[in-house]
């Protein structure tokens, strides 16, 4: 029986989204549009750096983004991560639920939960610092096999291939998936996860998954290549389908019968912060509710859109009933 549409795995780390200048990223020497692993020094540094201003908490995490995503639209998830026994947990622990999100989490443990200082620019361009915490320390323990083996699809954060216990955590999940036959989504992430942890992506991938989600720099970086046709033709001999987001472009969808184009919307970025992350979990929301890849993918396209609209790295429920309800109009 399935319980769950998506179980998802990854870090749990609270967000934490301010506004700043292209000036602050220099001078605090961060590169652009990109994730940095910090330790918690730097990231006190970066906050005693910065100006008076408002600052938005979330519970977050790639993967926490997508599977809140996807109970916005009315799907339903399970979510396994680890927090600490600080306030940082016991909100994390709150707001996830909050959002309708099914977990087993239990905010009193030892350490700091992480936290992902999360910058946006002008241009709505978010440039990220994260500091892991506890949640680089997440074990195959903090599994729920009762539920992931329950779910259709099992959502893989590649965040997680940045650290030991957190790839083993990862590969355990995929091995119990395929053994009971429960469909194997992964997010690249990032760019930086593709470039400086590439053999443990590899390991992930070995055997092949459902499902791959990547942006075009992503894509690029892992194949090797300029050329996005080729990029494409690579990853999918690893992937039953393929999803490529192009930014304003839209999306590349390729399930088997050849790259599909899914046409982006024009809108006025002010925060790019969580728009692959809702692609997935629009996305997967609509191939377990029946859709073709390439309708789940104008749904994602049109959700991501709407997001980057807004600052916060989701949308607000009422925005994605809205969306559902105009899509199916």
């Amino acid at each position: 029986m399935t319980l769950y549409h998506v179980y998802g795995v990854g870090h749990a780390l609270l967000d934490m989204e301010l506004e700043v200048d292209d000036a602050f990223l220099a001078r605090m020497h961060l590169e652009k549009g990109t994730m940095a692993l910090v330790d918690e020094a730097r990231q006190k540094e970066l906050l005693e750096a910065l100006p008076p201003a408002p600052m938005r908490r979330s519970c977050g995490g790639s993967a926490a983004n997508t599977v809140i995503g996807l109970a916005q639209f009315g799907g339903r998830a399970f979510h396994s991560c680890r927090v600490a026994g600080d306030e940082a947990g016991a909100f994390y622990a709150r707001d996830l639920k909050a959002n309708g999100v099914d977990n087993a989490l239990d905010p009193t443990g030892p350490g700091v939960t992480g936290r992902c200082l999360v910058f946006i620019t002008p241009d709505a361009e978010r440039t990220m610092c994260t500091h892991l915490g506890i949640s680089e320390q997440i074990t195959p323990a903090f599994l729920a096999p009762e539920h992931l083996t329950k779910a259709a699809y099992l959502y893989v954060e590649g965040y997680l291939i940045s650290s030991p216990t957190a790839l083993a955590t990862a590969q355990a999940a995929i091995a119990l998936a395929r053994q009971q036959g429960v469909r194997i989504a992964v997010t690249f992430s990032d760019v930086s996860m593709v470039r400086y942890f590439r053999a443990n992506l590899e390991s992930l991938l070995q055997g092949g998954v459902d499902l791959i989600f990547c942006n075009e720099n992503e894509a690029l970086e892992f194949a090797g290549t300029r050329d996005i046709d080729a990029a494409v033709r690579q990853l999918r001999t690893i992937t039953r389908t393929l999803a490529v987001t192009l930014g304003e472009k839209g999306a590349l969808i390729d399930s088997g019968a050849g790259p599909v184009a899914i046409p982006g919307r024009s809108v006025k970025p002010v925060n790019t912060n969580g728009a692959g992350d809702l692609f997935a979990g629009a996305y997967l929301y609509g191939i377990t509710q029946g859709m073709a890849a390439p309708e789940a993918a104008r749904l994602a396209c049109h959700a991501s859109a709407v997001l980057v609209t807004r600052f916060g790295a989701r949308l607000e429920p009422a925005q994605a009933r809205e969306i559902l309800r105009d899509f199916r109009a």
